[in-house]
């Protein structure tokens, strides 16, 4: 038996690294974000429909993301056109990862799981969170984006706190010790549960 195991939270609330401490206790961990950079890669299934539909996006036999997102903010309905080419080639990619690992739970790092759907697909979901302020200096200090910018995404995602709520785990990320043990904890629960299913 495999358990399913969805991962995910808002921008800076330290998803990837807890990711990380599932991966390093034992869980295969499939990343949605790279599965859509695998598709926007050369020879990449999402290239040849993207060309078909946004000519102007792909470069170099890749799909820009950069050309993308200028698109976006052109064409009112473009995200809409996009999601309906790359969100159900992710899924087909999340199947094939299913089917392919051997390990008893596999974490789903998914950053717009409840957004999409994907926590229908899943046994039980985790939200990695931590305070406003703490959220808001990590990901400024990654000198990437000015705080406008970081607000904009923020904004647009799901509320921290209903993300929590429709959450079966909540794993507190202000230091790395304190979200390795409560890794830990959860899959101590989920295993232990496994073995009396």
């Amino acid at each position: 038996m495999t358990f399913k195991l969805g991962l995910t939270g808002s921008i800076g609330m330290g998803k990837s690294t807890t990711a990380r401490l599932f991966a390093e206790a034992g869980c295969d961990v499939w990343d949605a974000d790279v599965a859509v950079h695998r598709l926007y890669a050369k020879d990449g299934a999402a290239v040849s429909p993207m060309q078909a539909l946004f000519p102007d996006a792909i470069s170099g036999g890749i799909v820009d993301r950069a050309a993308l997102r200028v698109i976006i903010g052109k064409e009112p309905d473009a995200l809409k056109r996009i999601e309906a080419i790359v969100h159900p080639l992710v899924q087909a990619d999340r199947a094939q990862f299913a089917t392919s690992s051997d390990a008893d739970v596999l974490v789903f790092d998914i950053p717009l799981l409840f957004e999409t759907g994907a926590d229908a697909a899943m046994d039980a979901v985790v939200c990695v969170t931590v305070s406003p302020q703490e959220q808001e200096k990590r990901v400024l200090e990654r000198g990437t984006m000015t705080v406008d910018q970081f607000r904009a995404i923020r904004d647009k995602q799901m509320p921290n706190d209903e993300k929590c709520a429709r959450s079966d785990f909540v794993i507190e990320t202000d230091t790395l010790d304190h979200a390795r043990q409560q890794v830990q904890d959860i899959l101590a629960q989920i295993r232990k549960q496994m073995t009396h299913a």
